[in-house]
């Protein structure tokens, strides 16, 4: 297995463990390679979910960019969910797996399809 597909595993465990979701893999192989070398960097790779500018990155180049979605405050709740489900308190939250989470949250999938 390449790195990429440790990264993976990696975010698939935390779906399962930290966020009681059965990740789908496929999906999941998407988003990861949707987000780029990002998942790479030590920095670039988590969303550090208490910096406010942070999570207007996630959604004004995620939510509205690539998934097309219209701003308004249900994109914010829906991150603040997620950021909840996946545990304020988790320190490492993987990009990758929070873009899954809030593309199946706004049953986007088909953008990856």
């Amino acid at each position: 297995m390449g790195k990429r597909d440790d990264l993976i595993a990696k975010y698939a465990d935390d779906l399962k463990e930290k966020c009681g979701i059965t990740p789908d893999m496929e999906l999941l192989k998407k988003v990861t390679i949707g987000c780029g070398p990002s998942i790479y960097d030590a920095d670039a790779s988590t969303v550090a979910s208490s910096q406010e500018g942070e999570l207007e990155t996630v959604k004004n180049n995620f939510l509205i960019k690539k998934l097309g979605l219209s701003d308004g405050p249900e994109l914010m709740e829906a991150i603040d969910s997620v950021i909840e489900t996946y545990g304020k308190s988790e320190r490492n939250k993987y990009r990758a797996v929070v873009y899954y989470m809030l593309t199946k949250h706004f049953g986007k999938e088909a953008i990856y399809g």
